[in-house]
């Protein structure tokens, strides 16, 4: 059977000398697994980049059988790769998702908002114009996944006003009266995930710190812990463009 489907690119990993078996993340299907032939020759070397867009021709003799794919570029971010923010961004989503996201699960509010990070990375002038989007993509996973945090009101008094904190426990909001005891032993709430628009350096770095926490208490443990490296990659290239390493 064939069939056609649109999808990002999260993983190529390299199967025997003239293969690869490639992770796409679509829109209806979720992440799918394919193999690739040729994926070493000189056509394919562009088109097989995580982060690119890519139609692809399936086929398979049943539905548990690994199905081979043709690969049609549709959006290269290849360019990319040759700047040290935005390569490491896109290094670290497409590794994040192909290691947390259950295969054949549709997940489309997580595509949509993939598709718009990686776009808004391409356009953008500077890191300044992403790094908030890039922290509400971390929250927004853990949320499709069941884990998401709870920032509708303070865990102790009900109030949604003043929220500052986060419990590194329970993963809800707190309010900046019942934070004061805990000085220390809470997270901090950056005021943009509540208000929208995007934050400062520190904010945004903040905003990872609290979205990391619970990537690795929740998500990124066994074999998806391997994805974190990328992450300190691109959280060491995001503390150098904001003056603090």
């Amino acid at each position: 059977m064939r069939r056609r489907v649109d999808g990002i690119l999260v993983a190529v990993r390299a199967h025997g000398e003239r293969g690869a078996v490639v992770r796409l993340f679509t829109v209806d299907e979720g992440l799918l697994a394919a193999y690739v032939r040729g994926a070493h020759g000189r056509r394919l070397g562009p088109v097989l980049l995580a982060g690119n867009e890519v139609a692809a021709e399936l086929s398979a003799r049943n539905d548990n059988e690994l199905p081979q794919a043709r690969l049609e570029l549709r959006v290269s971010r290849g360019a990319l790769l040759g700047e040290p923010l935005p390569a490491a961004a896109i290094e670290w989503l497409s590794a994040l998702t192909a290691a947390v996201l259950p295969e054949r699960q549709p997940y489309p509010t997580l595509h949509a908002a993939l598709g718009a990070l990686l776009a808004a990375i391409e356009r953008a002038a500077s890191a300044r114009d992403w790094a908030s989007a890039l922290v509400r993509y971390e929250l927004t996973l853990l949320a499709e996944l069941g884990y998401g945090l709870d920032l509708s009101g303070c865990a102790v008094s009900g109030d949604n006003d003043h929220l500052v904190a986060v419990s590194p426990r329970s993963g809800r909001a707190v309010g900046a009266a019942a934070a004061g005891p805990y000085a220390g032993r809470l997270l901090p709430l950056p005021a943009f995930l509540l208000e929208g628009g995007r934050g400062d350096w520190g904010a945004v770095l903040d905003g990872l710190a609290l979205s990391g926490h619970f990537l690795e208490r929740d998500l990124l443990v066994d074999r998806a812990a391997a994805a974190l490296s990328a992450r300190e990659r691109l959280l060491s290239r995001l503390r150098r463009a904001a003056g603090l390493a």
